[in-house]
């Protein structure tokens, strides 16, 4: 049986509401006139009733639930009556919903995963062919935070259709797809055989790309070895095992800057080198030794900063945490930007020839593709 509601009863600015279950919820009147189902246009969805033109004083003149098993509030201003379904409050309610625990979707790794990396491949075919595969490759991405594709086309490009299944790509000033191959002169440190550090890229964005593809069209060359870290679990060891350095991570902002000579305007931005969510929960982690700018913090603090930022960057090398592999031609190196930090041997390009080519996407595709996915089923 559905949960009902068992009492109504008014107290200063809410209603009370006692359901059949024993739960109890507490209901803003502004937030119940902001919400009454005609605020929204049936078509578009979007909010078209403006809060600001009620006051603040606003309350019902009557409340019940009437025959049809709607809440009816009459409402003291606007000569207006709103009614809610029972079963839309009770999941909207932010008393109940604050009350819970939150649980994190985040499925947090270490080195351990280099002796299942199978757990974490999926054929480019079916991803391409079914909802079921494209479900498990943005699971992976959601989750894990990381996955490769497995037997993609390695033509020029060939990525765009596997990618499309997903959303549409983020273009940068790098192009897409940007050429991952060793060049003369050039503006980023990917485009030489040296090798790279675990970083995220372009963390002088204010909004870095939340996920990146890369593409292995030719891997011949000796090195160019792939590493990847999950930060989200150095970022957890840290907060439960080293508050103080934690704590420095999260509040003091890093200096990131864009030193690309190819262009006329250089980003520049500063950020944590952890964030977290409304929840306590991870949210990005920016972290790069070649792109971080000369640190401007407080002269008391700078010692303590560096230190924090040493032990972190540490961390994120360090052989109990981070994985190491060796792309093949056809695979998609596929991760969160802002939670997987990723990194390279150098490579001998007289040896022969690596190319790989990259694609960026937003976080808010991923996500929302796998909810409406999800939705369908």
């Amino acid at each position: 049986m559905a949960v009902e509601i068992s009492k109504v009863s008014k107290n200063g600015s809410a209603l009370n509401i006692e359901w059949s279950d024993g739960e109890k919820s507490n209901f803003n009147f502004l937030w119940l006139r902001d919400n009454c189902p005609t605020a929204h246009d049936k078509d578009s969805r979007h909010r078209m009733f403006n809060i600001l033109e009620v006051s603040t004083n606003i309350e019902p003149k009557t409340y019940k639930v009437n025959n049809d098993g709607k809440l009816e509030i009459a409402w003291s201003e606007g000569n207006h009556t709103s009614l809610y379904e029972q079963e839309w409050l009770r999941k909207n309610c932010y008393t109940i919903n604050n009350n819970k625990k939150y649980v994190s979707p985040y499925q947090l790794w270490d080195s351990s995963l280099q002796e299942n990396l199978k757990f974490i491949s999926i054929e480019h075919d079916e991803i391409l062919n079914s909802d079921e595969g494209l479900i498990k490759w943005l699971e992976l991405l959601h989750y894990k935070g990381i996955a490769i594709v497995k037997n993609t086309p390695v033509e020029k490009e060939s990525a765009f259709p596997v990618l499309n299944r997903i959303s549409h790509t983020r273009e940068t000033f790098f192009k897409t797809p940007f050429e991952v191959i060793n060049v003369p002169k050039p503006n980023n440190s990917a485009y030489t055989a040296h090798a790279l550090r675990n970083h995220m890229d372009l963390p002088w964005f204010e909004n870095p790309p939340g996920y990146q593809f890369l593409h292995c069209l030719i891997n011949s060359a000796e090195g160019g070895n792939s590493s990847a870290v999950d930060a989200f679990k150095v970022a957890d060891y840290l907060r439960k095992n080293e508050k103080e350095i934690f704590e420095t991570l999260t509040n003091v902002p890093l200096k990131f800057r864009d030193k690309d000579y190819t262009q006329d305007a250089h980003r520049s931005f500063y950020g944590t080198a952890i964030s977290l969510t409304k929840d306590g929960d991870y949210n990005d982690i920016r972290f790069s030794v070649a792109t971080m700018d000369a640190l401007d913090c407080h002269p008391d603090i700078m010692d303590k900063v560096y230190k924090a930022h040493h032990r972190f960057g540490n961390l994120l090398h360090d052989d109990q945490f981070q994985i190491k592999f060796r792309l093949q031609p056809g695979d998609i190196f596929s991760f969160n930007n802002r939670r997987v930090l990723h990194g390279r041997t150098e490579f001998n390009p007289s040896s022969g020839y690596r190319h790989l080519q990259g694609y960026y996407m937003d976080r808010d595709e991923i996500i929302g593709r796998l909810s409406f996915l999800k939705n369908k089923l």
